[in-house]
């Protein structure tokens, strides 16, 4: 009797096979579109369709595109399926000038590559060449250059620690137009000072000064030569205060605020 009923309810609802027929048909187009995408991943990840085609660098100054990359250990056989951002990233952090790097996957087969290089701040004289000194302290002994640098100051008798350490912080809080006002800064201690500098200005100045104190005083270097002759050159003692000297004067100085 019941087996009646059932009949006679599908009899009833016509639509209602219709509704399980398109249903079922639904599943069945959506488990073949799932299969097919599978088997396209899978082919695509397995062929040469998958190798790195492009390598996109930027932020780079210092290093050229092909070094970036090189480093970066990515070729056009990498898989793009196998490149691991972290691991390249930590490969060009290695570089002595990158400050950081990031890794970006543009599918279907492209790598970007942005970089952050560590600013020069001064360069170091060593024999005939000059060595590039970072924002981190560190001396580029594989970036040496012949040529004379322009616009930035060049030490001299400095060893990578803590002085240089300080050296650099000190002259990253000068205004740019008075750190490229200097011309040459020499490491100088006493027994009295650790931290002592002599500087040669591009102007003919001569300045002593303490690295203890240096950013502070130095920042009013503009002010103080505006109050000296400019045609008599002389060292500006900035240890104690402000004291001027001119270098042909046997007599006493002159105090500069």
């Amino acid at each position: 009797m019941e087996n009646g009923k059932i009949v006679a309810l599908e009899d009833r609802i016509p639509k209602l096979k219709e509704q399980r027929r398109r249903k079922a048909n639904r599943r069945l187009v959506l488990l073949l579109i799932l299969f097919f995408a599978v088997i396209v991943v899978v082919a695509y990840s397995q062929s040469p369709l998958s190798h790195v085609k492009h390598i996109i660098v930027t932020g780079n100054e210092v290093y050229s595109d092909h070094e970036i990359i090189k480093a970066s250990g990515i070729t056009t056989q990498s898989n793009i399926w196998k490149v691991k951002k972290s691991n390249v990233a930590l490969k060009l952090d290695q570089l002595s000038e990158i400050k950081k790097a990031e890794v970006q996957i543009k599918w279907p087969n492209s790598i970007q590559i942005q970089v952050k290089e560590h600013i020069r701040v001064a360069y170091l004289k060593n024999g005939k060449n000059y060595l590039p000194i970072m924002e981190n302290g560190k001396i580029l002994k594989d970036r040496k250059t012949e040529i004379i640098p322009v616009n930035s100051p060049i030490l001299f008798e400095f060893k990578e620690g803590s002085v240089l350490n300080l050296m650099v912080k000190e002259l990253e809080k000068l205004p740019i137009e008075i750190t490229n006002s200097i011309s040459e800064i020499h490491y100088t201690p006493k027994k009295t000072d650790r931290y002592h500098i002599s500087l040669f200005m591009n102007d003919g100045f001569e300045v002593s000064a303490t690295l203890r104190s240096f950013s502070e005083k130095m920042v009013h270097y503009p002010s103080i030569i505006s109050q000296l002759d400019p045609t008599k050159k002389g060292l500006i003692d900035l240890e104690v205060g402000s004291y001027f000297k001119a270098f042909e004067s046997d007599g006493e100085g002159k105090n500069v605020e």
